[in-house]
């Protein structure tokens, strides 16, 4: 059973990390298997204690990455803005239900960004994504969030219920779940499918190119050392994004001994401080040829400032598994942000031409 559960959580964390290469295949996967997770720990016998917690901050550690690979993918400014707002504002909410577990929380905070990201990325892979302006994204928005996630979150979070407990109770209603997917795919072929313009290019399911300007390590430190400030927006977004991830992550894992408040405050400090000594090798010219040295070098900077820390404070112990995990998502999490921000800002500054309109 160990190596299950070590095999599934590890899944959860590492699948993700697809995302930025293959959003659209490496997003589907994880919300597969988001969806059976459970279930496979149950057909072995085990219901983990603590789920839902697990499960949300799981959930939001793999759209973490996703919103990290918006910036470094999206061509769409106007998408990129929409899915920025629905990403944040689930993860808000996320941290107000594990604090106060309150199950409507989940209703009024949905997780449209998932959706609309696949939505994104189905578009793309066919299709000019700047065919649509700002309005036709929050409509793609709305609809996910009215139609599609408002049902599913009431249905899980509030009446919680999933498909192998609905199935095990009503087995007809797995004929039901038959004929409504074969009735979409009928309409999909028949009515929207004939409707639909012709595709821009052949299936593209890995990402686009980086611009030449920003695709090497030495460009990124370069654009940094010019435009990069500690006290700033993007480390302000980067504060936000961490701390209030750590915070959800610690409603689940074992050991954690600071409290919600001082756990924030401690993972914003650190973020801060990384911040600054990124800056300061960008303008020493220092940079990394790939992402994965990037994040090792950080990763075993904020090992060492924290047992550096505990030196200063007289203890003599190594960092816990947990506080590893927090400098692993923390060293992660804002190294990706570091390298792929200047590549939505070049794009910001110079937005690619918008496609013809059919003849």
């Amino acid at each position: 059973m160990v190596a299950v559960f070590v095999a599934v959580v590890g899944g959860r964390l590492l699948l993700p990390l697809l995302i930025p290469r293959c959003p659209l295949p490496a997003i589907v996967a994880c919300l597969v298997l988001d969806g059976v997770d459970q279930t496979i720990f149950q057909a072995f016998g085990h219901d983990p204690p603590g789920y839902q917690s697990y499960d949300k901050a799981m959930d939001v550690y793999y759209l973490a990455v996703a919103y990290l690979a918006t910036l470094r993918n999206w061509s769409s400014a106007a998408a990129f803005v929409v899915g920025r707002f629905l990403y944040f504002y689930r993860l808000v909410g996320v941290v107000l239900f594990e604090l106060l577990q309150t199950r409507a929380l989940l209703l009024l905070f949905p997780n449209t960004f998932e959706y609309f990201f696949i939505a994104y990325e189905a578009i793309r892979s066919r299709w000019d994504p700047l065919r649509l302006l700002l309005a036709g994204w929050v409509t793609v928005a709305g609809v996910i969030w009215v139609v599609v996630k408002l049902p599913q979150e009431y249905w899980i979070h509030v009446a919680q219920l999933d498909v192998t407990d609905t199935l095990a109770a009503y087995p007809r209603t797995r004929w039901v779940l038959v004929v409504g997917l074969l009735a979409l795919a009928l309409l999909a072929r028949f009515v929207v499918l004939p409707r639909t313009r012709r595709p821009d290019w052949p299936w593209r399911l890995e990402a686009d190119p980086l611009p030449d300007a920003v695709d090497e390590g030495r460009e990124v430190a370069a654009w940094h050392a010019a435009h990069s400030r500690v006290w700033s927006r993007p480390t302000l977004e980067k504060v936000l994004l961490v701390s209030l991830l750590s915070v959800v992550f610690a409603q689940t894992l074992p050991g954690v001994r600071m409290s919600n408040v001082e756990l924030f405050v401690a993972i914003s400090v650190l973020v801060v401080v990384n911040a600054a000594l990124s800056l300061a090798g960008s303008r020493r010219s220092v940079s990394y040829a790939s992402l994965g040295a990037a994040f090792a070098v950080r990763m075993a900077v904020n090992v060492g400032l924290v047992v550096l820390l505990e030196l200063l404070l007289g203890g003599r112990t190594l960092p816990t598994l947990t506080t590893v995990f927090f400098l692993f998502m923390l060293s992660l999490l804002t190294t990706m942000h570091d390298r792929w921000l200047p590549v939505r800002e070049y794009r910001r500054a110079h937005p690619p031409a918008a496609p013809a309109p059919a003849s």
